[in-house]
């Protein structure tokens, strides 16, 4: 099992337990350091002291469970009004608003489409844009929304 994979199951209990979502693990070495960030996201916004509270929680358990094998920073932080909509739940959770796809590979002569995310499976995604398209989600680098 991977360290993101682990986190999230070890996060999982914590942040419900505080009242917020887990909305993403991200584990990357930057520099000499290694950060793990924990985002986290509700309705009404998330704010300092969910942080703080998810952060102490969730340090204890690392501590005690151990799952990474050297020195790391852990943070703790809103998923952001600008965020990336990475899992199924996440989709589910925006259908019918306006999203941004970005493409590995133009379509149409464009890299973006920006467009109304009406429905997904495990193989596509339809964003209504000038007209419907239907994008395979093999082709997509990432689809953001903007919440502001």
């Amino acid at each position: 099992m991977s360290i993101v994979s682990t986190v999230k199951e070890l996060a999982l209990p914590i942040t419900k337990s505080e009242g917020v979502d887990l909305w993403d693990v991200e584990f990357k070495k930057e520099g000499p350091d290694y950060y793990l960030r924990i985002f986290i996201d509700k309705d009404g916004g998330v704010g300092i002291n969910d942080c703080e509270n998810v952060s102490r929680k969730l340090d204890v358990v690392l501590d005690e469970k151990d799952p990474i094998p050297h020195g790391y920073i852990l943070e703790v932080s809103s998923a952001g009004l600008i965020r990336e909509l990475k899992t199924d739940a996440h989709l589910e959770k925006f259908l019918g608003r306006t999203v941004e796809v970005r493409l590995f590979k133009a379509i149409d002569g464009t890299k973006k489409i920006i467009g109304n995310l009406k429905s997904f499976d495990s193989e596509n995604i339809i964003i209504e844009a000038d007209a419907e398209k239907k994008i395979q989600r093999k082709d997509i680098s990432k689809i953001l929304i903007d919440l502001i």
